[in-house]
């Protein structure tokens, strides 16, 4: 499927009042836009129905378990995704609830597909809650791209409209993400296409 994008989905983890999370979604999501390798789509976990009690058996052993009518939306965009990228904070060191509330919900969405990453936080620029994140990731059968995007001190290198001062790092750092989300998104898209998944 050489000619043929790959489909990309952004997700906004955080979920607290006053967050900056949409801000990171927006610019990411227009520097994926760039690149003709990809269709892209965004979901906010703001807007969707995210219950922390999850269901007895578990997606593992019932991927096709009822869901609230809320959720329907992301999980059919997850169904439909050969690459994520999950934009996150850290939170006391690690990542939000309402982020690790969506991974749960789900299993099968994430198998044999790449994620990325795109951080954003004081001193770490998110890199606590990433590195939780890939260990996460991995018990789910996904497969985090080792390029990421980080932002320290966020608040000093947006400004009051949004935009990066000196976008020139954080674009060459998404490009290089880029390039290992489609790698292997295309690999593995072929890969599932070819044959189920053995979890």
């Amino acid at each position: 499927m050489p000619d043929t994008p790959l489909h990309l989905l952004v997700v906004t983890g955080s979920v607290r009042e006053g967050r900056f999370g949409p801000t990171v979604t927006r610019w990411f999501a227009e520097q994926a836009a760039l690149d003709s390798r990809f269709t892209v789509d965004t979901v906010d976990l703001a807007d969707v129905e995210l219950p922390l009690a999850l269901p007895a058996v578990p997606p593992a052993l019932r991927p096709d378990l009822p869901r609230p009518a809320g959720m329907a939306a992301l999980t059919d965009r997850l169904d439909a995704a050969d690459a994520v990228v999950v934009v996150t904070p850290d939170y006391n060191r690690s990542f939000p609830a309402a982020l690790k509330a969506a991974i749960d919900w789900h299993y099968t969405q994430w198998q044999a597909k790449p994620v990325g990453f795109v951080g954003y936080s004081g001193a770490s620029g998110g890199l606590l809650a990433i590195e939780q994140l890939r260990q996460v990731f991995n018990e789910l059968h996904a497969h985090t791209v080792r390029a990421y995007v980080s932002f320290p001190r966020y608040y000093e290198l947006f400004g009051p409209d949004g935009t990066l001062k000196d976008p020139s790092g954080p674009a060459g750092a998404a490009r290089l993400m880029l390039d290992g989300l489609h790698w292997w998104g295309e690999a593995l898209h072929e890969a599932r296409r070819a044959r189920p998944y053995p979890a």
